[in-house]
């Protein structure tokens, strides 16, 4: 991830909460996750938080760190936010992520500890991946990304992720064990339709191509046959060199490439400017960070329905 993002230390953060600056507000209230007379769970961001409430039900309580229409790339944690971890039942994150809460999950005395990113398997994944990447290789150098933590967009993968939080509620929670499992399974029911969905509507399509500012969708192009082309990598605001530019332009013309996408939670300029010059349309492809007044659904399923619209637009059907 983006190195311009600094861990907190650990010797500041304990010097700042003795402190007690209550002052450095925490992004969503995570202090007060801790002693509600429910499971208490603090999520690192908002597909995590989603999982914990929809397998959790009325036995949890679930706080999160990142607040809506927050880039949770960029969080830095807040002491407030490391004493609500600590006063927790459980914290559910996504590691390398978000860099400063490992760090404070880490350092953290709180005994369930769930790392979404050991429920399924991660890839290596820069900014072309599909069918494009394995003809590009001329290009690795400035493809070369890093583990890819956007496995939430993958259904099939979330919902690995989902069976491994289950469980684990049910072991930190014995005796609310049978309906964590029910609600799992049941979740899990709903993931595996929208695969279904996801597949059977981006089986025959005119372009497999498609474009995005953030590489986050290389998971859902590898598992429906399609290639994801994205501008930035997978930080959300790195800046695109020129000859990537004239590179995504020229593959559009030949592979009738019709729109970029773009996401809420990040500027749009260069989705604009580069459609602009390339004669092609904009829309938005939503990453699922977070929910916002932008976001075009209320939830993770509805959201994901409008992703597979958009896509179905972008690349047409036969």
């Amino acid at each position: 991830m983006n190195v311009r993002r600094q861990l907190i230390p650990a010797v500041a953060t304990t010097a700042v909460t003795a402190l007690g600056l209550a002052t450095l507000t925490a992004c969503s209230g995570a202090s007060a996750a801790g002693n509600t007379g429910r499971f208490d769970v603090v999520a690192s961001f908002y597909p995590l938080a989603f999982l914990a409430e929809q397998i959790g039900g009325d036995h949890v309580h679930v706080t999160t760190l990142t607040t809506p229409g927050q880039e949770p790339h960029d969080l830095e944690i807040s002491p407030q936010q490391i004493a609500g971890i600590q006063d927790s039942d459980a914290v559910l994150y996504l590691k390398n992520l978000q860099p400063s809460v490992d760090d404070a999950v880490a350092q953290s005395p709180v005994k369930t500890k769930i790392d979404a990113a050991s429920l399924t398997t991660l890839e290596e994944h820069g900014n072309e991946v599909g069918g494009h990447a394995a003809a590009h290789d001329a290009h690795k150098g400035e493809e070369a990304g890093g583990k890819d933590p956007h496995i939430w967009l993958d259904p099939v993968r979330y919902a690995q992720v989902a069976e491994g939080v289950g469980n684990a509620f049910a072991k930190a929670d014995p005796k609310h064990a049978a309906d964590y499992q029910k609600n799992t399974a049941t979740l899990v029911g709903k993931l595996d339709a929208l695969n279904f969905g996801f597949k059977q509507s981006l089986a025959h399509t005119k372009s497999k191509v498609f474009i995005t500012t953030h590489a986050a969708f290389g998971y859902l192009a590898e598992r429906y046959g399609l290639t994801e082309e994205a501008i930035n990598g997978l930080d959300p605001e790195s800046e695109p060199s020129a000859a990537r530019v004239k590179e995504l332009e020229t593959m559009a013309r030949a592979d009738g490439v019709t729109t970029v996408f773009y996401e809420t939670l990040v500027s749009d300029k260069t989705a604009k400017t580069i459609a602009g010059d390339a004669g092609l349309k904009t829309d938005v492809l939503d990453p699922l960070e977070g929910i916002t007044k932008k976001s075009r659904g209320t939830d993770y399923f509805s959201v994901q329905e409008a992703n597979l619209k958009a896509l179905q637009k972008a690349l047409g059907t036969k």
